[in-house]
């Protein structure tokens, strides 16, 4: 990424491991699917890996789900989810103080998750977070928009974020933001750049080959880097 991050107007989040920390929804609603199959996991940390990637992708490569098993396990995943697994959320520490900075310094902020849209929208409402953000975007509950990619080019469609006035476009301008190599994959696809996290679930191999423009290793060295007020 270029050495001054201020012509970076608009920044995309993802929600799962970069604003939130999901491990106690998400992995038991995982584990509460699996039980459905006879398949007992007692350790959470081990249903980790589903933080991050759709769904689908995990129950398929981690479990070996055909195609059909694995829609049906997101249904089950979502009965535990819709109950009581999306407020099984935390806030990272350091959050909500980066997104005022932010706004602050006239950023324009959005949210690109491959969590389900409505389900995006209810947590950050719920923790307060919603009125931060000038456009929150995720996955369709039908999943024919889950990979990150889609969900990015979605986002700056629906949000104005393609081309300004003077159809210039306005890639150059945008930044993501994410802990998982997904994040950044799907950021390359649409021609943007992108910076890691690593308090989240991704490690800094995974941000460094997937060519993350830069790495924070907290909360606070990405309000640097996006302040512009590290170099």
């Amino acid at each position: 990424m270029e050495k001054s991050n201020e012509r970076k107007k608009y920044i995309l989040f993802d929600l799962d491991g970069t604003l939130t920390d999901p491990k106690e929804g998400i992995t038991k609603a995982v584990q509460y699917s699996l039980a459905h199959y006879g398949i007992e996991e007692t350790n959470l940390d081990m249903l980790c890996p589903f933080i991050g990637p759709p769904l689908r992708d995990s129950y398929i490569n981690f479990y070996g789900f055909s195609q059909e098993k694995a829609t049906e396990a997101i249904s089950v995943y979502r009965e535990y989810f819709c109950r009581e697994g999306w407020a099984q959320n935390k806030v990272y520490p350091g959050i909500p103080e980066l997104l005022g900075a932010l706004k602050n310094a006239g950023k324009k902020l959005y949210v690109a998750t491959s969590k389900p849209e409505p389900f995006a929208v209810q947590i950050l409402e719920h923790f307060g977070l919603s009125g931060f953000f000038d456009g929150i975007g995720g996955a369709d509950l039908e999943e024919t928009r889950v990979r990150k990619g889609d969900v990015i080019s979605y986002v700056r469609e629906r949000f104005g974020l393609l081309r300004d006035e003077t159809g210039r476009d306005l890639a150059p301008d945008i930044v993501m933001v994410g802990d998982r190599e997904h994040d950044i994959i799907g950021a390359g696809e649409q021609g943007l750049e992108s910076i890691g996290v690593l308090y989240g679930y991704g490690s800094r191999r995974e941000l460094e080959e997937s060519e993350a423009a830069r790495i924070a290793e907290s909360v606070e060295a990405l309000r640097a880097i996006l302040l512009g007020e590290m170099l």
